[in-house]
């Protein structure tokens, strides 16, 4: 399974990390190519079968994310203390099925609005439970000193999947009908789930404390605590979930723009989008010789800021071909310095937390993400309402280059080989 699309995405990058890893990397490419493949589908299908607009379009979006992120509340807590690996299984099984009612209600003529909000909901809190367990199970199945280069493969893997997902998703839409991306991306989940239980081996039961508390928001509330108590991780916790809620804030109305106004064939948003994902590859293989030539710290620095200068290029589409190739270079340029920045980053962020506590501060940092990109999701919407997609697109980008503003200067912490050495008070300035 990891053979073809792995191989593209990164097989070049350096040494095996073993037979568990490889079967972890390939539950991750299938159940990445299935989501992009179904990239922005439900935004689509609630403008090509339901006649929704900018409002309702963001709406959707916003209200998954949203009340998804509140009922995992209680998840972050809960996983810790499970073994990581049967919970992403059924986050997995979770979302096939849900995912799976969507083709099965369109078939029999029953789709709805409402069925889509509640399909993104339970989508979206199965999401937060899986990456807070996937981080946990990543750390626990790679050595420290191949951290980044894991993640730089999983960089590599989602960025390929998103070159080729939407064109054959939108392509898949043209030709057959709105919800066969979305059939595609439920199968995906099921490969990821069996991806998953082939890693094999045996996992032990997290070790409790002799007093653990019940998992809840109580619980959870030390994520946020731990991250907010840290001078290396807090301002990287601002920037990252700004940027990313005023990116994905304006990914439905670019939608309705391109979609509606502009005239754009579902095939060619699809192509807008797949094409500049290149980017992301080639950011992957960057960031390992870049960090060994300017350090950690300043790349982060450099790629974070580059990535927020592109958005406000999109405010200025046009109809027809030069419109699209606006759209294609702007993107390239964000994803490409993305694709340098997420796996530093990420890598980064993991070694700041304790073992103990990986789950429950990755599930803090995920439902912050998605609660802001749902707010500012729905924010954009009303903006848009009011005075037009092209207006509030120019907004958030010009919003975009302020928060390069947020990204520490200066390294504030040693590199750690474990984050518990020492917790974020007690680390000291470098």
């Amino acid at each position: 399974m990891d053979g073809c699309l792995l191989g593209m995405a990164g097989c070049a990058l350096g040494r095996s990390l073993g037979r568990q890893f490889r079967w972890f990397w390939a539950a991750y490419a299938v159940s990445a190519f299935g989501t992009w493949l179904a990239f922005d589908t439900f935004a689509l299908i609630a403008i090509l079968a339901l006649d929704a607009g900018p409002t309702e379009v963001s709406v959707l979006a916003a209200a998954g994310l949203a009340v998804g992120a509140l009922v995992a509340v209680p998840l972050g807590p809960w996983v810790e203390f499970r073994r990581k690996r049967p919970v992403m299984i059924a986050m997995d099984l979770i979302r096939f099925a849900a995912l799976l009612s969507v083709p099965a209600a369109y078939v029999l003529g029953r789709l709805s609005f409402a069925q889509l909000l509640v399909v993104a909901v339970v989508v979206g809190a199965a999401d937060i439970a899986f990456t807070a367990a996937s981080g946990a199970c990543l750390k626990a199945l790679v050595r420290s000193e191949d951290l980044l280069v894991a993640n730089g493969r999983f960089e590599a893997t989602t960025w390929t999947a998103t070159a080729l997902g939407p064109p054959l998703g939108t392509a898949a839409i043209g030709l057959v009908g709105p919800v066969t991306s979305v059939a595609a991306n439920a199968v995906s989940f099921l490969l990821s789930a069996a991806g998953i239980r082939a890693i094999g081996g045996r996992e032990p039961r997290p070790a409790r404390a002799a007093a653990p508390p019940r998992p809840g928001a109580g619980d959870l509330l030390e994520g946020w605590r731990y991250i907010l108590a840290s001078p290396a991780l807090r301002p990287l916790f601002f920037n990252t979930v700004l940027v990313s809620g005023l990116i994905m804030a304006t990914s439905p109305l670019l939608a309705v723009l391109m979609l509606g106004e502009l005239g754009f064939a579902p095939w060619q948003y699809g192509l807008a989008f797949g094409v500049p994902c290149v980017g992301g590859l080639i950011g992957s293989r960057m960031a390992r010789p870049l960090i060994a030539r300017f350090g950690r710290h300043k790349v982060m620095l450099t790629a974070g800021t580059l990535r927020a200068c592109w958005s406000l290029g999109l405010a200025f589409i046009s109809p027809g071909p030069a419109g699209l190739f606006l759209v294609i270079a702007v993107e390239f340029g964000l994803i490409t310095c993305m694709g340098v920045f997420n796996p530093v980053f990420a890598t980064y962020r993991l070694e700041q937390f304790p073992s103990d506590r990986v789950a429950r501060t990755l599930a803090a940092w995920s439902i912050t993400n998605k609660a802001t990109v749902a707010a500012m999701t729905g924010g954009w919407g009303l903006l848009a309402g009011l005075t037009s997609p092209r207006t509030a697109i120019a907004i958030a980008g010009l919003l975009l280059l302020a928060t390069s503003l947020l990204l520490p200067r200066h390294d504030r912490t040693p590199l750690l080989k474990n984050a518990d050495q020492a917790p974020p008070e007690r680390q000291t300035l470098a």
